[in-house]
């Protein structure tokens, strides 16, 4: 099974103390978010987890103790990075404290397991296309050292974004020809693999290649592990990733990104931050007496003849 541990939230910028704790213990409980009342109990073991992986916008709340984790698992680390400030991601660290950080990490667990990821991009009257092309030329020229891949991709339209971001400009497909050809160009100069992730079409003739961003190619690669064939099935439309189960919950990241999907709201968001218990086996509140809590399926996708290397 591939452990997701940061798609519902930025469990490593905001809840990595409950994060040790439950692989400490051994066990998280995850509510469903379609049916609220069932809840998941996942095994935190190597024998039952193939790859865990982080995806954080700041690893530094974790870094002294991430060992706690990687010293067990296999594991693979997204880091996300964009060009916005506070006006859009009010409480991000800013690009130079996240390169820096990034580097840190990166010597901590080797660059062939960082990715560092680019997205959404959107465009907006102060983030143009120019901005963009200025922004990623310097993160390139810094990061490339560092990291085993970027991974970009298009902001995605929800319907909500017409009230969380009224400034939000439509990417039409000419500017989407634009920005891919710049920002190809810009990481064929430093050497940096370049590729996106839930995109429709394909933009290979500009250097950029086309895949999911957690796949077996990746992780066998990275992690020198076999993996069984099986299908990418993806999380949603154009995804080309594995299967992978995800924690936490939504509603919960205090980032406040005006363009996350995660969050409905941002007020509640914070109110539920203020309510985690770290020594709780659920990211928000307590199993009730009306729920149901069931073991997850967690099937290994590893072949049985081992790694690869």
């Amino acid at each position: 099974m591939i452990l997701n541990t940061g798609g519902r939230t930025d469990t490593v910028q905001y809840y990595s103390e409950w994060l040790l704790n439950r692989f400490r213990e051994g066990y998280v409980l995850s509510r469903n978010p379609m049916f609220p009342n069932v809840i998941n109990r996942i095994e935190l073991s190597p024998d039952t987890i193939d790859v865990v992986v982080f995806c954080s916008k700041d690893y530094a709340p974790i870094l002294d103790r991430l060992h706690e984790i990687s010293d067990r698992f296999k594991c693979y680390y997204h880091y996300t990075i964009t060009a916005y400030d506070t006006d859009i991601e009010p409480n991000v660290p800013s690009i130079e404290q996240s390169v820096e950080t990034l580097k840190q990490l990166s010597a901590q667990v080797g660059k062939e397991k960082v990715a560092w990821r680019y997205d959404p991009v959107l465009l907006t009257e102060k983030y143009t296309i120019e901005k963009h092309f200025e922004t990623f030329d310097y993160m390139a020229r810094e990061l490339s050292p560092y990291v085993d891949r970027c991974i970009f991709s298009f902001v995605e339209m929800y319907k909500k974004l017409a009230v969380n971001m009224p400034e939000l400009q439509p990417i039409s497909d000419d500017n989407k020809i634009l920005l891919v050809k710049g920002l190809g160009a810009i990481a064929k100069q430093y050497g940096l693999y370049l590729q996106t992730c839930a995109a429709k079409d394909d933009y290979l003739q500009f250097g950029v290649h086309h895949s999911g961003c957690m796949t077996t190619e990746i992780f066998s690669r990275a992690l020198g592990l076999n993996f069984k064939h099986q299908a990418h099935k993806g999380n949603r439309i154009g995804c080309a990733c594995m299967e992978s189960r995800g924690l936490g919950d939504y509603n919960s990241c205090p980032n406040g990104c005006r363009y996350c999907y995660a969050n409905k709201d941002h007020a509640k968001a914070a109110e539920n931050y203020r309510r985690h218990d770290p020594k709780s086996p659920l990211l928000l509140g307590d199993v009730l007496p009306t729920d149901t809590i069931k073991p997850a399926v967690q099937k290994s996708l590893i072949d049985k003849w081992g790694t690869l290397f």
